[in-house]
């Protein structure tokens, strides 16, 4: 079986790598890293200019009609640049809720703004800490209002519209805010990466209205907290790799002791975990992404996998760029913290390490009972 991706998807690769190389420049993550804006707006509306948006959203919502695949290839350039944007909240969360749970109208009203860079999105889920359970919603739905607190939630600062997951009588269902409506207020909260946008959201009594059927939404989370835990890989995968080329060349051009401190045995092994952890990585997200556009029944297991993965390589990518770096590798000057800000951060979005390695136990455990 050819896990690779195709001719089509190679050229997309080649297309973002070229334009994120030129746009998505360190000095534009540290702009917003540093607290000049909240996101990159110039980069956002770019994206969308090139359909990057509606990459997997289907030609009907305005979409590109690409399919999973091309979004996978994304977000592997994406991760690559620890690009400022609200890609993720929006595009692996929001719209894939609003496609897998909404009306055909809410569909047509939300999907084309989605694509062309009118709405910025984002999925409320968590409220405080602790791992993506439904015993763990405890915001309120009732008669068309909603009243709770959710944090943090991802581009929570700068979205417009949040599909909120609250309880109500039959259960956990799904709604739509408007941010910008009367009863909702927020907070942006401080990161170990400011570069990505995170908030405290607070609704009081504020208008919602329901996202597919009453008490029947999380089974919709799960599928939706697996769809984006592989793009979350690849982007993972793309900051890993970029990871071990800067220490790749760093370990060339640094001499110590009349060498190159790459010729020095301590750092070749340092340079070779990261490498064999960020191909099993690649290896792992490749096999998820062809469940993801399949829509395979390995699709669950195949994504805690995946992510749980990543989310090892990435973390020991950046740590390990630091490392090779040494004393400068600490400093604010040098990008390497950029990466491990990112990894850290990462490590703990849609739910942690140890939720996802659950994950894969329940998963095979299920699967050998059957």
């Amino acid at each position: 079986m050819n896990f690779d991706f195709s001719d089509d998807s190679k050229l997309l690769r080649e297309q973002a790598q070229r334009f994120l190389r030129e746009q998505c420049t360190p000095k534009v993550v540290r702009h917003v890293l540093e607290g000049h804006a909240a996101t990159s707006p110039e980069l956002w509306r770019a994206m969308a200019e090139m359909g990057w948006l509606g990459a997997a959203i289907p030609e009907r919502y305005d979409g590109a009609g690409l399919g999973y695949e091309a979004l996978c290839v994304l977000a592997e350039e994406i991760g690559r640049v620890l690009a400022p944007v609200p890609f993720a909240s929006t595009v692996y969360l929001a719209a894939e809720a609003i496609l897998a749970a909404g009306s055909e109208a809410q569909k047509r009203e939300y999907l084309p703004k989605i694509v062309r860079g009118e709405l910025i999105a984002t999925f409320a889920l968590a409220e405080g800490a602790g791992e993506p359970r439904e015993a763990a919603i405890r915001a309120r739905l009732s008669d068309g209002r909603i009243t709770g607190s959710k944090w943090p939630v991802p581009d929570g600062s700068i979205a417009q519209l949040a599909v909120v997951a609250a309880r109500d009588s039959s259960g956990v269902s799904l709604a739509l805010v408007d941010l910008t409506s009367s009863g909702v207020s927020r907070r942006a909260l401080p990161m170990v990466d400011p570069s990505r946008d995170h908030a405290k959201i607070d609704f009081d009594n504020a208008p919602a209205v329901p996202l597919g059927a009453s008490g029947q939404a999380w089974d919709i989370v799960r599928r939706l907290l697996d769809r984006a835990a592989i793009l979350t890989a690849f982007e993972q995968v793309g900051a890993a790799s970029a990871s071990l080329e800067m220490a790749t060349a760093y370990a060339k051009e640094r001499f110590a002791f009349g060498r190159p401190i790459g010729s020095f045995q301590a750092i070749k092994h340092k340079l070779a975990d990261v490498y064999v952890a960020t191909e099993l990585a690649r290896s792992n997200a490749y096999y998820a992404a062809w469940a993801l556009s399949t829509d395979a029944a390995e699709l669950p297991l195949a994504a805690a996998t995946a992510r749980v993965s990543a989310t090892d390589a990435f973390y020991l990518a950046a740590k390990e760029n630091i490392q090779v770096h040494g004393g400068v590798g600490f400093t604010w000057d040098y990008d390497c913290h950029l990466f491990y800000r990112r990894a850290k951060l990462l490590a703990l979005s849609l739910g942690s390490q140890r939720y996802w390695k659950d994950r894969v136990v329940a998963e095979l455990e299920t699967r050998n009972a059957a």
